[in-house]
Protein backbone atom coordinates (compact mmCIF):
# COMPACT_ATOMS: atom_id res chain seq x y z
CA UNK A 1 0.00 0.00 0.00
CA UNK A 2 2.66 2.32 0.81
CA UNK A 3 4.80 1.97 -2.66
CA UNK A 4 1.14 2.48 -4.10
CA UNK A 5 0.83 5.76 -2.31
CA UNK A 6 4.49 6.47 -3.54
CA UNK A 7 3.52 6.25 -7.04
CA UNK A 8 0.58 8.26 -6.86
CA UNK A 9 2.02 11.18 -5.46
CA UNK A 10 4.54 11.08 -7.86
CA UNK A 11 2.29 11.17 -10.58
CA UNK A 12 0.48 13.91 -9.53
CA UNK A 13 3.53 15.76 -8.49
CA UNK A 14 4.81 15.52 -12.15
CA UNK A 15 0.84 16.48 -13.00
CA UNK A 16 0.72 19.38 -11.69
CA UNK A 17 4.64 20.38 -11.54
CA UNK A 18 5.90 23.67 -13.62
CA UNK A 19 6.54 23.05 -17.38
CA UNK A 20 8.89 24.95 -19.29
CA UNK A 21 8.78 23.24 -22.81
CA UNK A 22 7.16 26.25 -23.89
CA UNK A 23 9.63 29.01 -23.16
CA UNK A 24 10.66 30.38 -26.91
CA UNK A 25 6.95 31.20 -26.95
CA UNK A 26 6.12 32.68 -24.36
CA UNK A 27 5.89 36.35 -23.93
CA UNK A 28 6.57 39.36 -21.72
CA UNK A 29 10.04 39.70 -21.50
CA UNK A 30 11.91 42.06 -19.45
CA UNK A 31 15.57 42.29 -20.65
CA UNK A 32 17.95 42.21 -17.73
CA UNK A 33 21.49 41.93 -19.76
CA UNK A 34 22.21 42.06 -23.33
CA UNK A 35 25.93 41.27 -25.60
CA UNK A 36 27.46 37.88 -25.65
CA UNK A 37 24.93 36.41 -22.52
CA UNK A 38 21.32 37.48 -22.72
CA UNK A 39 19.51 37.44 -20.00
CA UNK A 40 15.59 38.38 -19.25
CA UNK A 41 13.07 37.08 -16.75
CA UNK A 42 9.09 36.75 -17.01
CA UNK A 43 6.30 35.81 -15.23
CA UNK A 44 4.87 32.36 -16.18
CA UNK A 45 2.18 30.45 -14.15
CA UNK A 46 2.94 32.81 -11.37
CA UNK A 47 6.54 32.17 -10.84
CA UNK A 48 9.52 34.04 -11.99
CA UNK A 49 10.88 32.24 -15.09
CA UNK A 50 14.79 33.32 -15.90
CA UNK A 51 16.06 32.96 -19.21
CA UNK A 52 19.76 33.47 -20.52
CA UNK A 53 21.00 32.36 -24.08
CA UNK A 54 24.52 32.97 -25.55
CA UNK A 55 26.15 31.12 -28.67
CA UNK A 56 29.28 28.70 -27.82
CA UNK A 57 31.89 27.42 -30.28
CA UNK A 58 31.40 23.90 -29.51
CA UNK A 59 29.55 21.18 -31.10
CA UNK A 60 25.95 20.16 -29.92
CA UNK A 61 27.27 17.05 -29.49
CA UNK A 62 30.09 17.92 -26.94
CA UNK A 63 27.73 20.67 -25.28
CA UNK A 64 24.76 17.91 -24.58
CA UNK A 65 27.12 14.89 -23.10
CA UNK A 66 28.34 17.93 -20.77
CA UNK A 67 24.73 18.83 -19.80
CA UNK A 68 23.30 15.21 -19.00
CA UNK A 69 26.36 14.22 -17.13
CA UNK A 70 24.69 15.16 -14.08
CA UNK A 71 26.58 13.21 -11.97
CA UNK A 72 29.61 15.03 -12.36
CA UNK A 73 27.77 18.86 -12.20
CA UNK A 74 29.90 19.81 -8.96
CA UNK A 75 32.89 19.48 -11.56
CA UNK A 76 31.38 21.70 -14.11
CA UNK A 77 29.47 24.28 -11.94
CA UNK A 78 30.63 25.62 -9.39
CA UNK A 79 27.83 26.14 -6.88
CA UNK A 80 26.90 22.58 -6.98
CA UNK A 81 28.40 20.65 -3.95
CA UNK A 82 26.56 17.69 -4.33
CA UNK A 83 24.67 15.48 -6.36
CA UNK A 84 22.73 12.09 -5.45
CA UNK A 85 21.14 10.16 -8.15
CA UNK A 86 17.74 8.82 -6.33
CA UNK A 87 16.59 7.19 -9.65
CA UNK A 88 17.60 6.58 -13.07
CA UNK A 89 16.24 9.78 -13.95
CA UNK A 90 15.39 11.63 -10.57
CA UNK A 91 18.52 13.20 -9.08
CA UNK A 92 18.63 15.58 -6.10
CA UNK A 93 21.27 19.07 -6.58
CA UNK A 94 22.45 21.21 -3.67
CA UNK A 95 23.68 24.51 -4.01
CA UNK A 96 25.91 26.52 -2.60
CA UNK A 97 24.80 30.34 -2.07
CA UNK A 98 26.70 33.28 -1.19
CA UNK A 99 27.06 34.24 2.83
CA UNK A 100 24.87 35.20 4.51
CA UNK A 101 21.82 33.00 2.57
CA UNK A 102 21.48 29.67 3.40
CA UNK A 103 22.20 26.98 0.74
CA UNK A 104 19.54 25.31 -1.69
CA UNK A 105 18.62 21.89 -3.00
CA UNK A 106 15.87 20.59 -5.35
CA UNK A 107 14.60 17.09 -6.42
CA UNK A 108 14.11 16.91 -10.35
CA UNK A 109 13.01 14.44 -13.27
CA UNK A 110 14.70 14.72 -16.43
CA UNK A 111 14.44 13.86 -20.11
CA UNK A 112 16.05 14.24 -23.16
CA UNK A 113 14.90 14.98 -26.56
CA UNK A 114 17.53 14.38 -28.60
CA UNK A 115 16.80 15.89 -33.05
CA UNK A 116 18.94 15.91 -35.61
CA UNK A 117 19.59 19.37 -34.94
CA UNK A 118 18.26 20.36 -31.97
CA UNK A 119 18.32 18.98 -28.13
CA UNK A 120 16.27 19.61 -25.57
CA UNK A 121 16.84 18.84 -21.93
CA UNK A 122 14.18 19.16 -18.97
CA UNK A 123 13.71 18.97 -15.47
CA UNK A 124 10.51 19.70 -13.28
CA UNK A 125 10.37 19.07 -9.66
CA UNK A 126 9.72 15.88 -7.80
CA UNK A 127 8.98 14.16 -4.32
CA UNK A 128 11.01 11.09 -3.42
CA UNK A 129 11.82 9.64 -0.44
CA UNK A 130 15.74 9.63 -0.44
CA UNK A 131 15.62 12.72 -1.22
CA UNK A 132 17.04 14.00 2.65
CA UNK A 133 17.42 17.98 2.84
CA UNK A 134 21.24 18.74 4.53
CA UNK A 135 20.76 20.94 7.38
CA UNK A 136 21.11 24.98 6.93
CA UNK A 137 19.66 24.49 3.06
CA UNK A 138 16.44 25.58 1.62
CA UNK A 139 14.37 22.87 -0.74
CA UNK A 140 13.15 24.24 -3.85
CA UNK A 141 9.68 22.29 -4.58
CA UNK A 142 8.53 24.19 -7.79
CA UNK A 143 12.31 24.01 -9.58
CA UNK A 144 12.37 23.75 -13.22
CA UNK A 145 14.32 24.19 -15.93
CA UNK A 146 15.09 23.52 -19.22
CA UNK A 147 18.10 23.66 -21.84
CA UNK A 148 17.40 23.80 -25.87
CA UNK A 149 20.37 23.67 -28.09
CA UNK A 150 20.24 24.31 -31.47
CA UNK A 151 23.21 23.55 -34.02
CA UNK A 152 24.93 26.65 -35.74
CA UNK A 153 26.92 25.35 -37.37
CA UNK A 154 29.38 22.26 -36.71
CA UNK A 155 31.28 23.80 -33.53
CA UNK A 156 28.94 26.70 -33.11
CA UNK A 157 25.55 26.01 -31.13
CA UNK A 158 22.83 28.43 -29.67
CA UNK A 159 22.64 27.37 -26.27
CA UNK A 160 19.21 28.66 -24.02
CA UNK A 161 18.89 28.02 -20.53
CA UNK A 162 15.62 28.54 -18.41
CA UNK A 163 14.78 28.08 -15.31
CA UNK A 164 12.63 29.33 -12.29
CA UNK A 165 14.37 31.45 -10.69
CA UNK A 166 12.04 31.17 -7.45
CA UNK A 167 14.60 31.55 -4.44
CA UNK A 168 12.27 31.08 -1.06
CA UNK A 169 13.75 31.42 2.14
CA UNK A 170 15.75 34.00 3.31
CA UNK A 171 17.18 35.34 0.28
CA UNK A 172 15.35 39.05 -0.59
CA UNK A 173 12.59 39.54 -3.40
CA UNK A 174 14.69 43.01 -4.16
CA UNK A 175 17.97 40.74 -4.84
CA UNK A 176 16.23 38.43 -7.19
CA UNK A 177 17.06 39.89 -10.66
CA UNK A 178 20.83 40.36 -9.39
CA UNK A 179 20.46 37.12 -8.93
CA UNK A 180 19.13 35.49 -12.13
CA UNK A 181 21.88 38.03 -13.45
CA UNK A 182 24.34 36.24 -11.91
CA UNK A 183 23.32 32.73 -12.48
CA UNK A 184 23.03 32.98 -15.92
CA UNK A 185 26.31 34.47 -16.47
CA UNK A 186 27.67 31.49 -14.18
CA UNK A 187 26.51 28.86 -15.52
CA UNK A 188 27.14 29.29 -19.35
CA UNK A 189 30.58 30.65 -18.51
CA UNK A 190 31.32 27.33 -16.14
CA UNK A 191 29.80 25.09 -19.25
CA UNK A 192 31.72 27.10 -21.79
CA UNK A 193 34.90 27.12 -19.78
CA UNK A 194 34.39 23.13 -19.08
CA UNK A 195 34.52 22.13 -22.27
CA UNK A 196 36.98 24.46 -23.16
CA UNK A 197 39.79 22.45 -20.62
CA UNK A 198 38.64 19.54 -22.27
CA UNK A 199 39.83 20.87 -25.53
CA UNK A 200 43.19 21.16 -23.94
CA UNK A 201 43.79 18.25 -22.40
Amino acid sequence: MKKLFAVLGLALNQLFSLDLHGIETMTGWENLQSGAVSISWCTYDNFPISRAETVLNHSIDRISMAIQDLDHYPDIFDRVTKINRLDTDVVQIVLDMPFPFDGRDYIVKYNIENLDDHWVFVFTAVDHPKGTLDPDHVRLPNAAGIWILTALEPNKTKVIYAWNGELLGNFPDFGLTRAWVTQGNEVLNWLNETLLKKDNL
